[in-house]
């Protein structure tokens, strides 16, 4: 089994007169043949934790909260696993107008874009079954499904890959707390100019790139 663990970062808000509006958005693909590994990050940090910074966190590491120490060990351990990163980030203002009234069907659009370029680079073993695993953003049920359905039509027509989609929780799925590192870490780079975080893992970064340069 391989494994495609999905994140994004920033938002696809399009009123740039609110000061928390972002000017990109970042969708990161985490790709590796075995989640062990990276389940074992998640329980490392938490077994550095005090029981009262356990008990705060409720059995989730959240990038965007935690203290930069804890960022940087987690991604430093990252670092040392067999995982590759691909990344692509919208300049939103650049974004067709058309797109930015379907916030679904551009994410929808991103993320095929997305598969099509890890396909590409031959990240994604043709012979075995792929699971993609996606973080929840959306509380809608039939949105979700649509997602599901609409990846998994588009991989099976294209590229005949055995694939399942699901969408998780970071609680249900350990792996999803480390892709928010690394999203977060791109997003952090792309929106911020800042690099210290990127730069841990940016021997396993394969790709980073604009969608609408």
């Amino acid at each position: 089994m391989a494994y495609i663990f999905l994140d994004e970062s920033g938002d696809l808000g399009f009123n740039f007169t609110k000061e928390k509006t972002s000017k990109h958005f970042v969708i990161t693909f985490l790709f590796t043949n075995n989640k062990l590994p990276i389940e074992r990050i998640v329980k490392k940090i938490f077994r550095s934790f005090s029981k009262k910074e356990i008990k705060n966190h409720h059995g989730i590491l959240h990038c965007y909260k935690e203290r930069p120490k804890t960022r940087q060990i987690l991604l430093n351990l990252l670092k040392e696993k067999d995982i590759s990163i691909i990344a692509i980030y919208l300049n939103k203002r650049k974004v067709y107008t058309k797109l930015q009234d379907e916030k679904h069907v551009l994410y929808n659009y991103v993320t095929n874009i997305l598969i099509d370029r890890v396909y590409t680079k031959k990240l994604i073993p043709t012979d075995k079954p792929i699971e993609l695993i996606a973080s929840r953003r959306e509380t809608n049920k039939f949105l979700n499904q649509n997602f599901c359905n609409y990846i998994k039509y588009q991989v099976q027509s294209n590229h005949k890959l055995d694939i399942t989609v699901e969408i998780k929780s970071p609680h249900e799925e350990k792996c999803l707390q480390v892709v928010d590192f690394v999203c977060w870490s791109i997003f952090r780079k792309i929106e911020h100019g800042d690099e210290s975080y990127t730069n841990f893992i940016k021997q396993k970064i394969v790709e980073e790139s604009p969608l609408f340069p």
